[in-house]
């Protein structure tokens, strides 16, 4: 039966394009794919969404059982910790039945009455997708500006929406980027346009009122390698603008009191060096890798704000990753990570004094809360581990205590005692230990028959946490245990640890995540028939080539919109992404990095072996990871592979790269992928 229902799977056209670069040859007979507009193309997505939805009817009423277990534990009805701001206290709350927040807010205390600032659920009637973007309230808080996106390809519309009288101003904006800043006029706001690829690359001066086509440009940037965001320092005196590729960043800005001024420069691009910056007194603090692999702290007098005036405050340190510093009236808070840990640390800008937030968990993750105000002694952040949901605490950095505002509830029961978090340790062919982070259930039992999912990411120096999921519940109480691989190309060990998994080294990443999936088996956590992976975006690149590495090796896959066509996008200039990314991946212009790219990318080496069953996902609209890449690597795997197991591909033709925006909607998406691992496929 399996073999005859595969054998019925959509078979995509080959029609043969040939690409030639560096004397290489190469056809794609699938390239056709690219063409959205094309009804074949779309026929054939939905030909393909057609044979999943077959292939798992089965399990349809176990997806709704997993649906439903999963909602169970969610609290549906529920609200955001109040975060103060001038006379205001904002928030938003959930409410059962309903797919979006509301955004809200209360003058004077909690007891007086609700203001009502956006109910998405409203602006989304009749709408399949629907995300907000940016959202600013202004300096008076009269006015709310915000951007929409009505079908995932990151291209927003700025709306901006009177608070007194709850209409929209006829003030709107086609085609922006998700960054603003208000003028502390309230009565003139920033925003950035993008280019053909998408990159957001300049930005405009809108005074309310005025026609958007009247709007000054006040910045553009040229460089295709360089994406350009507009922000307000938390002092609210400056308008900065930020440019950025993944290694180099520039800072512009201007006194958020003048809405004519033209933004002055910091300190002038260097390539590798990254900076960024905010304000107190009479002076900027700069977070750096100047001469500083893992950053330090600087700071510099605003009136010579040039890099030969910087001075240090935070030295470099090889055992330390300086991961970010927020900066108060009074105090600064910093993350940083020692041996993969999280660490936060506050420091008093009056003596220097100095301590550590300490925190229970032997593995957790930690960060930043929201904190507008800039005159506070108080400072919220988040907390969590893989058993500890995640909770909001108010650090009283006077008393040196914490207490906590909230923490997420799970429904249904959920007592963490019943669970383990741990941390163990593979070593890849080089010798590297690469860290795993492990959640179980008690009862699991240890003895190489257990099932286990393992997931990983490994690219863009981000970091994958031990964060709390309630959803992954459902694997755990099913005799699931879940793995982390801490792979190189991530930040968990600094900056070093991304490098050695970035460019020439990427195959580092998928060295470290087939050692991971080794070791698990050979320490009895596993057998490679109940080994399961998963991967989405950059995760799911690393998919693509372990699977083709080690075919052998896993049992499931599930590569959520997997970035898997590398050398053709990366040749692909005119595609959202490609220029900035040459420094992630090597430009394939060049013909080392060509032929090195050519040598994992998991499309181009698609080999006629026994692959493992796999659920691939794409959304038609994805500016990221556009549709086609696991559409192509779908067609070719299953007009190469020689196995009957099954293949399937669920193109959510409403969506872009996060899949849907409901989050009803988001759960029936996972209730399939849950149901791929649980049930004989």
């Amino acid at each position: 039966m399996k073999a005859s229902m595969e054998e019925s799977a959509p078979r995509a056209k080959r029609r043969e394009h040939v690409h030639e670069m560096h004397g290489d040859r190469r056809v794609d007979e699938y390239h056709w794919l690219r063409r959205r507009e094309d009804p074949d193309v779309i026929r054939y997505l939905e030909e393909e969404n057609a044979y999943t939805a077959a292939r798992m009817k089965h399990t349809e009423e176990f997806q709704q059982k997993l649906y439903d277990e999963m909602l169970s534990r969610i609290k549906e009805t529920d609200l955001s910790v109040p975060v103060k701001k001038g006379d205001y206290f904002y928030y938003n709350r959930q409410v059962k039945g309903l797919q979006y927040p509301i955004f809200c807010r209360k003058r004077g205390s909690l007891d007086e009455p609700e203001e009502v600032l956006l109910d998405q659920n409203e602006e989304a009637q009749g709408k399949a997708f629907f995300r907000v973007g940016a959202m600013k309230v202004s300096p008076d808080h009269r006015l709310l500006a915000y951007g929409v996106d009505l079908d995932g390809s990151e291209k927003y519309t700025l709306r901006i929406k009177d608070l007194q009288n709850g209409e929209h101003l006829d003030d709107r904006v086609e085609g922006t980027g998700r960054s603003l800043a208000w003028c502390r006029d309230s009565r003139t706001i920033y925003y950035c346009t993008l280019d053909a690829t998408l990159r957001p690359y300049r930005v405009h001066r809108h005074r309310l009122g005025s026609e958007v086509e009247t709007d000054s440009v006040i910045f553009e940037e040229a460089d295709g390698s360089f994406f350009v965001g507009v922000g307000v320092s938390r002092s609210e005196r400056f308008i900065l603008i930020h440019l950025g590729s993944h290694t180099t960043s520039e800072v512009w800005f201007f006194d958020a009191d003048d809405d004519t001024a033209d933004p002055r420069l910091v300190a002038a691009r260097e390539q590798g060096v990254e900076y960024s910056l905010d304000h107190r007194g009479d002076s900027f603090y700069i977070l750096t890798n100047w001469q500083a692999k893992n950053f330090r702290w600087m700071k510099t007098p605003i009136e010579r704000p040039e890099r030969a005036c910087w001075q240090e405050i935070i030295a470099h340190r090889e055992d330390v990753y300086l991961e970010g510093v927020e900066v108060f009236a009074e105090h600064s808070v910093r993350f940083e990570r020692k041996d993969g840990l999280q660490r936060v640390v506050v420091r008093e800008f009056a003596d220097g004094d100095e301590h550590l937030i300490a925190f229970p968990d032997p593995i957790y993750s930690v960060s930043s809360g929201r904190n507008p105000e800039f005159a506070t002694r108080t400072f919220r952040f988040h907390y969590g581990s893989l058993v500890t949901p995640d909770s909001v605490f108010e650090y009283a950095i006077d008393s040196r205590s914490k207490t906590l505002l909230k923490r997420q509830e799970v429904l249904g029961g959920y007592d963490p005692a019943h669970y383990v978090c741990l941390r163990e340790f593979a070593t890849a062919p080089d010798g590297t230990r690469i860290p795993i982070s492990l959640v179980h259930r008690k009862d699991f039992a240890k003895d190489g028959q257990g099932a286990l999912l393992l997931t990983g990411y490994g690219a863009y120096g981000i970091g994958y946490d031990a964060e709390f999921s309630s959803l992954r519940l459902t694997l755990l109480d099913r005799g699931y245990a879940i793995a982390i691989a801490h792979i190189r190309g991530g930040d968990e060990l600094g900056r070093a640890w991304y490098e050695a998994g970035k460019l020439r080294r990427k195959k580092n990443s998928f060295n470290d995540f087939i050692a991971c999936a080794e070791y698990l088996m050979e320490a009895g956590w596993v057998s490679r028939r109940r080994l399961a992976i998963s991967g989405g975006s950059a995760g799911g690149l690393l998919m693509g080539a372990v699977i083709n590495a080690r075919p052998e090796l896993f049992a499931k896959v599930i590569a959520a919109v997997p970035f898997v066509d590398v050398l053709t996008t990366m040749l692909d200039e005119s595609l959202p992404l490609t220029v900035i990314e040459w420094e992630e991946w090597g430009n394939p212009n060049d013909p080392e990095d060509y032929a090195y790219i050519k040598s994992y990318s998991p499309y181009d080496n698609v080999r006629p072996v026994c692959y493992p069953k796999m659920l691939v996902t794409a959304g038609l609209y994805d500016p990221r990871v556009s549709y086609w890449e696991p559409a192509k690597w779908v067609a070719r795997l299953r007009a190469t592979k020689t196995d009957q197991n099954v293949l399937l591909l669920k193109t959510n033709m409403d969506s872009g790269h996060s899949g849907a925006s409901g989050r009803y909607d988001y759960l029936k998406e996972k209730a399939l992928e849950y149901a791929f691992l649980l049930e004989e496929c």
